[in-house]
């Protein structure tokens, strides 16, 4: 549940990002910090496709430093 949410917490009304996934990459505090500052990116200009190219580098970046599967 998100604090003084007033919806029901079956409705959908915020971003939940699911600690375990960053964990079992290997992201530490750091990490989880980039990856909240990129999702603030995206969601301050959602329509700016230089924004979006940027993050997107910079996930892929993130991501390559930290695969799935080694």
């Amino acid at each position: 549940a998100i604090p003084n949410d007033p919806e029901k917490p079956m409705v959908t009304s915020g971003v939940r990002i699911g600690t375990p996934a960053m964990t079992t990459r290997g992201f530490g505090e750091e990490e989880a910090r980039l990856t909240a500052h990129m999702i603030a990116d995206v969601l301050d200009k959602p329509r700016d496709p230089d924004n979006i190219a940027s993050v997107r580098s910079r996930v892929n970046a993130l991501t390559a430093r930290f695969p799935v599967y080694r």
